[in-house]
């Protein structure tokens, strides 16, 4: 007998809104007996079914729900929805590059799979879905027939999983750097050892669209591997990109030299404080753009971050010409749009400037955000014209 989880009462309000996470706080009684990550049934203190997920007691997300009715997670199962998510993918005319799978938002809570190119990279960021990393291994290989599948599971979230971080081939042989097409361009990307699963694809479109503000000089920050840079150099004089990574700007030069692109220049250092050394400087550009990594991954975090978004474009904007644009984003979901926005807002006062709204964008469409289900929608992307 598998193990039977009984919400307290007016908890699965949430869960039958479309969320996936039963925490633990949230369980009334657990009944029955079965291995830890095995699949669970999760009901309502009235006994309604709610749905079935992999239970994890050492985790504060007891059970992520995938099966909302009758079914098992057998291979059928995977098989079925992993098709089905990338079929989405497919029918918006993605093909080279994009995210085949993004856990919750495709029904598989703690599953994601990046393709490359013919190779993919993959994470399993739960107790259930690592113990069956060998039978989704097998469905991604029957799928996309891939040259290799490389492991990104080297993700501090296991660690709440009590799983260690770990890499590594599962399938075929991956290069240290594999070459995808993305908005006309060809960049390297470090499947091994670069940020997430090797690149952020979510930004895709966003990168496309800075062309359309991107004169003159542009600043680029946190610049990773290039791909605001390299849209961006498209349609201005002259990129400058900062990043503390040194392998980082080694990928910015090579992917600019493999698309021909000479007007990109790189600098290393902590962003902060290139750009207060710039404002000393008395430097102007016509565009900065600021695509920082999370500054907040918990809820308790936020008043940090929120100071620190709020100094880097405080010193972006006094950086900023007359008439000139800041890009501005934030990948953090607990830095919601209204606090992001409200951030924005501070910064133009604290900088005595004008700023008006261009544009807001956010995660590109192969990242869903499933509505009840807030951790899913995360990206922000405000582009600002500073007068």
């Amino acid at each position: 007998m598998g193990y039977s989880v009984y919400l307290k009462k007016n908890e699965e309000k949430r869960i039958l809104e479309g969320h996936s996470w039963v925490y633990a706080n949230e369980v009334a009684r657990i009944e029955g007996k079965d291995k830890n990550g095995s699949l669970a049934t999760v009901y309502a203190a009235d006994g309604r079914f709610i749905g079935k997920g992999y239970i994890n007691h050492a985790s504060k997300i007891l059970v992520r729900i995938f099966l909302r009715g009758d079914g098992d997670d057998g291979r059928e199962f995977y098989l079925q929805k992993i098709r089905e998510a990338d079929g989405y993918r497919r029918a918006l005319g993605y093909d080279d590059c994009y995210r085949a799978v993004f856990g919750e938002a495709d029904g598989l809570p703690a599953l994601i799979v990046d393709k490359y190119g013919e190779y993919l990279s993959v994470q399993f960021l739960s107790l259930g879905m690592d113990l069956r990393k060998s039978l989704i291994t097998d469905c991604l290989k029957e799928i996309f027939s891939p040259k290799g599948i490389y492991e990104r599971s080297d993700a501090a979230v296991r660690k709440k999983e009590g799983l260690p971080e770990t890499k590594g081939a599962l399938y075929g042989e991956v290069p240290d750097f594999c070459q995808i097409t993305e908005n006309g361009l060809k960049m390297l990307v470090d499947i091994k050892n670069g940020q997430k699963t090797g690149y952020f694809l979510d930004q895709k479109e966003n990168r496309a669209a800075v062309r359309r503000y991107c004169r003159g000089e542009v600043l680029d920050c946190f610049c990773n591997s290039g791909g605001f840079s390299l849209n961006a150099a498209l349609s201005a004089d002259s990129v400058t990109a900062l990043d503390i990574s040194a392998a980082a700007l080694e990928n910015v030069e090579a992917n600019a030299g493999l698309n021909g692109i000479k007007n990109i220049t790189v600098k290393q250092g902590d962003v902060f404080e290139l750009l207060r050394s710039m404002r000393k400087e008395g430097r102007k550009f016509d565009a900065i753009i600021l695509d920082p990594p999370a500054f907040c991954k918990t809820a308790d975090e936020v008043k940090d971050a929120f100071r620190g978004y709020k100094d880097i474009n405080v010193s972006a904007m006094k950086l900023i010409k007359s008439g000139g644009f800041l890009i501005s984003c934030s990948c953090s979901h607990y830095m919601t749009p209204q606090l992001f926005e409200k951030m924005l807002a501070e910064a133009a006062k604290e900088s005595r400037r004008t700023a008006r709204i261009c544009e807001i964008k956010t995660q590109a469409p192969d990242h869903p955000a499933r509505l009840g289900s807030e951790e899913t929608g995360y990206l922000k992307f405000y582009v600002l014209n500073v007068l």
